[in-house]
């Protein structure tokens, strides 16, 4: 299997471990709201991707990278949580190359306090990380963090195996709001308007929760 060893990309400034936020009304201290976002490297959706010579794979040889779309709308998403007053702190994780460095600047960037990369090396003759791998590993991050709210995209446009997130759900033992078109956090609870066959449901999850963003969540700033 792939050689896998983690690494922060950034350090935590002095006192982000524990942060916590004023109440401005009644000059109370309140726990602060811990958002984790998992961002994936991909190839750029405008690339016409290359079948290798071999038919081994993609070839992705001078071909640009960039964030997954759905991971994106994630990211914006925390930011938004933030902007609000309800997300205290944002932590972006990715699990890839020593390369998706690049992804998590991006997302540092757009507005996320920190980020992780765990280092996913591929030995030659080693299969691709897959989607419960890689919820394993989401889950040691979370074990970690201890984030009140988990948010990834509902898949990556590689793979399109749309499992990981609800994977997660399962390992962890956390509620799940996936296809989410809305979030909104009150109090303990997130609710979350899922896009379904049928139309849109809501669902009200007990934090800490996982959702999992469609295309109308929002749309990222650049």
């Amino acid at each position: 299997c792939a050689r896998r060893t983690a690494r922060r990309a950034k350090e935590p400034r002095p006192g982000a471990g524990s942060p916590r936020r004023i109440n401005l009304i009644s000059g109370e201290n309140e726990e602060s709201m811990k958002v984790l976002v998992a961002v994936k490297r991909v190839v750029d959706y405008n690339v016409k991707v290359r079948v290798k010579a071999d038919n081994s794979g993609v070839d992705l040889a001078n071909v640009k990278m960039s964030m997954n779309p759905f991971c994106e709308i994630a990211v914006e998403e925390a930011v938004r949580l933030k902007e609000k007053g309800v997300a205290s702190e944002i932590v972006v994780v990715s699990i890839g190359p020593t390369a998706a460095q690049e992804q998590l600047r991006t997302a540092l960037a757009l507005g996320a306090d920190r980020a992780i990369l765990v280092e996913a090396v591929k030995e030659e003759g080693a299969d691709e990380l897959n989607s419960l791998a890689v919820a394993k590993l989401l889950k040691a991050v979370v074990d970690k963090e201890q984030p009140q709210l988990v948010i990834l995209g509902k898949q990556a446009i590689d793979s399109d195996n749309n499992q990981t997130g609800q994977m997660l759900g399962a390992l962890t033992g956390f509620g799940q709001g996936t296809f989410a078109s809305k979030v909104e956090v009150a109090g303990d609870k997130v609710n979350v308007t899922r896009e379904i066959d049928g139309g849109l449901q809501t669902v009200a999850l007990n934090l800490p929760a996982i959702v999992t963003t469609d295309l109308r969540l929002n749309e990222p700033r650049y």
